[in-house]
């Protein structure tokens, strides 16, 4: 059953208008406000936490390569974009393998930033 919104008791107290509350009404009140003040220090943390990873991605998408990552491919000798299963030449003085991964981080940072704007 849902619970009814109380109208509220208009009173006029030295000249201004107010309303008045049963205690329990009162304490109803505070606990909300309470609540809602919980939930607020909650949402700023986890803005917060966003706001760190954001960056730490950024960090580590400039640090192996960032969205400009190319691979080659060692049959046609193009240049494409960094996917996950990269085998490519990077034409780097790196470790293929080294390469590749590199190549493959910078592709997963890009497909899930993708998929989050």
């Amino acid at each position: 059953m849902a619970r009814q919104r109380p109208e509220p008791r208009h009173i006029t107290l030295g000249g201004r208008e107010a309303i008045a509350l049963t205690m329990e009404e009162y304490a109803q009140l505070i606990a909300s406000r309470r609540q809602i003040g919980g939930q607020s220090a909650r949402v700023r943390v986890l803005a917060q936490q966003v706001k760190r990873t954001e960056r730490l991605l950024d960090e580590l998408e400039a640090l192996v390569g960032g969205p400009t990552a190319v691979c080659r491919t060692p049959d046609e000798g193009a240049v494409r974009r960094a996917t996950a299963d990269c085998h490519g030449d990077h034409g780097t003085t790196g470790a293929p393998d080294t390469d590749c991964l590199r190549c493959a981080i910078a592709a997963l940072l890009r497909r899930h930033r993708e998929a989050t704007s």
